[in-house]
């Protein structure tokens, strides 16, 4: 509706499990007031004794909308749980529906809840939401004393969630699943991980603090893990390497990486680890890398790394345009680099690295025509020299790095 702005007609209103007794004054004038309520068979169930019908939110998520979109102008309620715009519809809606047409009402969300009832800072605490999303993604968060609060998709999913910090090394964890919170049905269960045994409500939000039993490898978001935290053939960016590589690819919260030529895939895994809502499309032609890339991601947190079994610069048409790109491999592939100049967006960064003189003239050809910065990495490593100790040099790295203007 161009050039035309509604009033309110959407209501989103936030329902905690106390159900309609707990809705303020406002938020029950809204559902009295509303033509049609739509919301889940949860919410149906707990407002069902107030007498307020609610039409269930159809399957798929897109029919749901088409049906909201035909009320718009004539006074309708959404009901979701908790606070709307955390990890909820609300947040959904508003992707498709102006802020001036929708009037949200939220309760306490079931995770200020659970830190209320723990005595837990909720800005000291990291948030996970695990439901409908791999397990995996919690490896990236683990730190001794990490406090973690978790969604989960049911009570099953904590048995999953104990065997995988028992696997990390965190079996000592103290895990507290905190069902139906705010309503009367309120229940705590506490336990370890690598000894629980419990069976829980599927209504839940699980508390970790996490705790090693062993000396566990610490592995920080800031980017330079070991090269042992990788399976590789040899062919990785090495540690020293990789932590320059990306200080100046720059990860920054919701930014798209390229990775070209991903090998172990140790660059897009420590670009996603280091900033949040990052993502990565990593373009690897090797079936075995691929396969070890894969179990990498996983083993490191970011199991949302999108890998590819492509070559550039043919596979790089209809891809988004990134923020950034990694040229790690295929930089003697004709016009890689006016390729991905091209599709870099402005202000993106670019880092090539090369090791073969072949690579290194392709990048002081691409210096000449682009600019940037050019810089030579030589590494040393000690290392045993028969009963004594001596430098054992790497293969230095020649690496080209611009910002698109």
């Amino acid at each position: 509706m161009s050039g035309q702005t509604l009033a309110p007609w959407l209501t989103v209103v936030g329902l905690g499990d106390d159900g309609a007794e707990g809705l303020p004054p406002l938020a029950r004038r809204a559902l009295d007031e509303a033509g049609r309520v739509f919301g889940g068979a949860r919410h149906r169930d707990l407002l069902a004794p107030a007498g307020i019908a609610v039409t269930p939110w159809p399957s798929p998520f897109r029919a749901g909308l088409e049906a909201l979109l035909a009320a718009r102008g004539t006074p309708t309620v959404v009901v979701a749980s908790g606070d709307p715009m955390w990890f909820g519809i609300g947040a959904t809606l508003a992707r498709h529906i102006a802020a001036d047409e929708m009037l949200v009402l939220p309760a306490p969300s079931s995770l200020s809840l659970a830190a209320a009832r723990l005595g837990w800072p909720l800005q000291e605490v990291e948030i996970l939401s695990l439901h409908g999303r791999p397990l995996d993604a919690m490896r990236a968060c683990l730190f001794p004393g990490a406090r973690l609060l978790c969604l989960t998709s049911d009570g099953a999913a904590i048995s999953d969630i104990a065997d995988l910090l028992a696997d990390e090394g965190y079996g000592a964890s103290r895990l507290t699943v905190l069902e139906h919170l705010g309503g009367p049905r309120e229940r705590r269960v506490s336990g370890t991980a690598e000894g629980w045994c419990e069976t829980v409500n599927d209504l839940n939000v699980l508390a970790i603090e996490a705790v090693p039993v062993r000396d566990t490898p610490l592995r920080a978001r800031v980017p330079g893990l070991p090269d042992d935290a990788f399976r590789h053939d040899g062919k990785i960016t090495k540690r020293e390497v990789r932590a320059v590589t990306l200080a100046r690819l720059a990860p920054v919260p919701g930014a798209l990486l390229w990775d070209i030529g991903a090998g172990s895939g140790a660059v897009s895994i420590e670009w996603l680890r280091a900033a949040r809502g990052t993502r990565a499309i990593a373009l690897e032609p090797n079936d075995a890398r691929r396969t070890t890339a894969r179990a990498n991601a996983a083993a490191l947190g970011t199991p949302h790394l999108d890998l590819r079994d492509a070559t550039a610069p043919d596979a790089l048409d209809g891809l988004e345009d990134p923020d950034a790109v990694f040229l790690g491999g295929g930089l003697t592939a004709p016009g890689i680099v006016d390729a991905v100049m091209a599709a870099l967006r402005p202000g993106g960064r670019l880092v090539a690295n090369a090791v073969t003189l072949e690579s290194e003239a392709v990048l002081l050809a691409a210096h000449a025509r682009h600019g940037g910065e050019l810089c030579r990495l030589s590494i040393a490593r000690a290392s045993p020299v028969g009963g004594l100790t001596g430098w054992r040099p790497l293969m230095p790295v020649t690496q080209w790095s611009l910002v698109k203007p």
